[in-house]
């Protein structure tokens, strides 16, 4: 018997340290039943009044959020094997009843008597908005279904959170089991000592002296950069790509069937709906208007970049004979002959420019970075309580001196945390009555960790992935709209979700504003203008196929949730395949097997919608240079705030946009900014 449940306390912040797994199933049944029994409450209302119809469900919702995340969030950053099954068995129960939360239909019942008024359209901007996107939802969850095609949605629902949840924890396992353990300090010749200090401490972690290369991002990273042993670099490239596969050396993590059947029962899913396909169903919550349109996006930005991207492979094949002595230029090299080639050709050196880039400077660079941006302070606040020693938790303090938000930063790779960057919502800003719920969120990277007695040093695209995810935060936590369902991120399309964040990332380019993040480790002198000058010559080094890359990612995606054929199921590797001959300039091997750990399209928010982030990096470009142009000692930033991150969803992202920048997004700068303008 449990007296005392943390999961269950209505407390500002989770207590992290008290979170044990038998507390997980107890809390989500009575938070389960909580929520029932307020909608039930509404449901029995005859009431057409927004307040008594929308408030008393984003009060539920709230509740249900807030006792929920911090079990997401700990399965997410600390794996344990109590924790995962508490979690598994907990997102079955969650996800069956919201699934029937979806298609109650006394519940829309209730939501569509505020559309039906007389007066609807007298209503406020953001409740018409909060209106229209609940009936939405349950349009989406199956309300109008009937019978056994109704019960069939359900079923795929659950099914579906599950084969995420495997294919997630598949990936995180699959990772973690494939080591090589280092005796000879030359097979690491090329990698700097600051790397070759946290292999060191991997290998420590496990009980062995030497060095330990894993499949952890830092370590991938290392290797493939900078490791002049190319049988190393081929180890670890077919270890990485291989991983939850059936080509592993331990297939028992192979993702294969978990990719055919989450295809098979999106498929199934968005038929039942009404809609052609997965892609069709994903294309009604985001601003283009269905795959065509966002295929044809890619197909012409592929058109633009892949004469620059064949010119750039060329080069590097060239560099590689002359420079290098490699005769045919492989995938596991591309990494290492792209750093020889910023060093030699544009004296940019990532090890040097890591050296400047102490990750504590950089965090305190950031913080004032925002502060002269938005007008808000990130003081930390070390009595919170955290689920790691190295989590930071920072309030968010308002001109005034109010504290308004707050922010978790875990920052380091480590066993049992998934790979990746990545922000999530801890809980949504909410003014209920006469209390006012701050909004906080968690902001997630895996850099490499501190060795020794020194500080972590992290990359310059460490840095533009710190800011890509603070954008997140901010999106989040400077939200002026006080319904959880439509502010911060909520119910942005999510197609341009991703504006804030690469926004900010445009910062790691704004010489003054990047210098505050630089001190280097020893000497704290900030970064030579000279070397800036040098990075930002090379800022467009290889966009080419960096922009293919993406576009396609993308393009696979796409073609597979809208082409999917039951008869003869996914085809996964000859869609990828054929994606690969119609785009790609640089062909990896056969047996790559990339798909199998894509999480961001099977085990996260982005199927059918990875093309986001450069639908997204339009809109940011062109919002970053009309910021630029204008006041940037506050002007741009305040417009930036109050029209966008202020805003959430309470306005479609298109009139946010044109709130800002006064006309419709256009290409231009996205296209100046990546190197692919004519």
């Amino acid at each position: 018997m449990i007296d005392f449940n943390p999961l269950l306390a209505d407390t500002d912040l989770p207590d992290f340290a008290a979170i044990k797994a038998e507390h997980v199933i107890p809390a989500v049944e009575q938070l389960i039943a909580d929520h029932r029994a307020a909608i039930d409450a509404i449901t029995q209302s005859s009431s057409d009044a927004f307040a008594a119809i929308i408030l008393p469900a984003e009060r539920a919702d709230f509740a249900l959020t807030r006792g929920w995340s911090p079990v997401s969030h700990l399965n997410s950053v600390a794996d344990t094997p109590e924790l995962r099954a508490a979690h598994g068995a907990a997102v079955e129960i969650l996800t069956t009843y919201m699934m029937e939360a979806g298609q109650n239909r006394a519940h829309h019942a209730a939501i569509e008597r505020i559309a039906k008024r007389a007066d609807y359209a007298t209503l406020p901007d953001a409740e018409r908005r909060a209106v229209e996107l609940a009936l939405r939802g349950f349009r989406l969850s199956g309300v109008a279904l009937e019978g056994e095609a109704r019960t069939r949605f359900l079923d795929i629902g659950v099914e579906l959170s599950q084969l995420s949840t495997a294919f997630g924890n598949a990936v995180l396992d699959a990772t973690e089991a494939w080591h090589e353990h280092i005796a000879d300090e030359q097979m690491l010749d090329g990698i700097s000592e600051s790397d070759k200090a946290i292999l060191a401490a991997y290998a420590e972690e496990k009980g062995l002296s030497g060095w330990l290369v894993t499949l952890r991002q830092p370590s991938v990273m290392a290797v493939l950069s900078h490791a002049k042993n190319r049988d190393l670099r081929y180890r670890v490239y077919r270890a990485y790509n291989i991983r939850a596969s059936e080509q592993a050396d331990d297939p028992s993590f192979d993702n294969s069937a978990r990719i055919e059947a989450i295809l098979k029962l999106r498929h199934e899913s968005a038929q039942l709906l009404g809609f052609a396909d997965a892609a069709a169903l994903s294309l009604e919550t985001k601003m283009a208007a269905d795959a065509a349109e966002a295929l044809s996006f890619l197909s012409d930005l592929a058109t633009r970049a892949r004469p620059i991207a064949e010119s750039e492979l060329a080069q590097a094949r060239a560099f590689a004979v002359e420079r290098l002595g490699i005769t045919t230029l492989e995938p596991w090299d591309m990494g290492f002959v792209a750093e020889a080639m910023r060093r030699t050709l544009h004296g940019v050196d990532q090890e040097e420019i890591k050296t400047y880039l102490p990750l504590p400077r950089v965090q305190a660079g950031t913080c004032a970075l925002i502060a002269h941006l938005f007008g808000v302070r990130l003081v930390e606040n070390p009595g919170v309580s955290v689920w790691h020693k190295d989590v930071i938790f920072y309030d968010v303090v308002h001109e005034a001196g109010e504290v308004i938000a707050g922010v978790y930063l875990d920052l380091f790779a480590r066993a049992g945390k998934r790979g990746g960057a990545w922000m999530d919502v801890c809980r949504p800003r909410f003014r209920d009555a006469d209390k006012f719920h701050r909004p906080i969120a968690y902001l997630n990277t895996n850099f490499a960790p501190p060795a020794g007695d020194q500080p972590s040093c992290i990359t310059h695209q460490d840095v533009e992935t710190f800011l890509h995810e603070f954008g997140h935060v901010l999106h989040h936590l400077l939200t002026e709209v006080d319904l959880p369902s439509i502010g911060g991120i909520s119910g942005v399309e999510w197609d341009a979700v991703e504006l804030p964040s690469q926004f900010m990332e445009n910062f790691a380019w704004d010489r003054a504003s990047l210098l505050p993040l630089t001190s280097h480790v020893t000497t704290n002198e900030p970064l030579p203008e000279a070397l800036f000058d040098r990075m930002l010559k090379a800022r467009h080094f290889q966009a080419g196929l960096a922009v293919l890359r993406q576009i396609e990612f993308a393009t696979f995606d796409l073609l597979l949730h809208r082409d999917f054929d039951p008869a003869s199921g996914a085809k996964v590797m000859d869609v990828l395949a054929k994606v690969r001959r119609e785009i790609s300039v640089f062909q990896p091997p056969e047996w790559n097997r990339f798909p199998h750990a894509f999480g961001h399209i099977f085990a996260g928010g982005y199927a059918a919608g990875y093309y986001s982030y450069l639908w997204a990096e339009l809109l940011s470009s062109d919002a970053f240079e009309l910021f630029a142009n204008v006041d940037t000692a506050g002007g741009g930033a305040t417009a930036f705030r109050r029209e966008i991150l202020a805003m959430g969803a309470s306005r479609t992202a298109a009139e946010n946009f044109h709130a800002f920048a006064g006309r419709p997004p256009q290409i231009d700068a996205f296209l100046r900014l990546r190197g692919l303008a004519a």
